[in-house]
């Protein structure tokens, strides 16, 4: 029994958290119109939402966030009546870290063909380390994306990961302001 609650307490989404008003750590990459961007230091003064892939596997469930955070936190709104718009800032970021570093080009120009053009400011390509993101961002499976939402002096206030959900996207909208 001990096991069990074991298990479930470090599997827990909660642990997620323990990062939560911590500063966001240092990010350097360049997105697919090939400009820089060092996070959190280029977004403060606006809330950002990052979420990091570090595997193919990763990259895949990171994509599935693409067209729902588009359609809702980034395309402006039609105008009207319940026309809403977030003042935030996106990025999805692949992280190529170990024996991926070599290839950052090669990626980038495949994920530059596959990815609609109107994300490719959002795209933002780290090639580095991991070990001290997944310290830092308490990182325990490398086959999920991790996503981070900043306040306006780049500390977290919202985590969470995995495939995209109605869910998951709500609650970082609710913890947006309106524009």
């Amino acid at each position: 029994m001990k096991k069990l609650i074991l298990a479930l307490i470090i599997c827990s989404p909660s642990l997620l958290f323990a990062q939560k008003g911590t500063l966001f750590p240092g990010l350097a990459g360049e997105n697919l119109i090939h400009g820089e961007v060092n996070l959190p230091e280029d977004v403060r003064g606006k809330h950002t939402l990052i979420g990091l892939a570090f595997s193919k596997k990763s990259e895949k469930s990171l994509n599935s966030w693409f067209t729902p955070v588009y359609d809702q936190l980034i395309k402006k709104p039609e105008e009207g009546l319940f026309a809403f718009s977030y003042d935030v800032n996106v990025y999805f970021v692949p992280m190529l870290t170990g024996a991926k570093r070599p290839a950052y080009q090669q990626v980038m120009k495949k994920v530059e063909k596959d990815v609609d053009p109107r994300l490719h400011p959002n795209v933002l390509f780290y090639q580095g380390t991991l070990k001290e993101y997944r310290d830092a961002l308490n990182i325990t499976d490398k086959d999920l994306p991790y996503f981070y939402l900043l306040d306006k002096d780049g500390k977290i206030i919202y985590a969470t990961s995995g495939l995209y959900s109605r869910a998951k996207l709500q609650k970082i909208v609710d913890e947006l302001p309106f524009e």
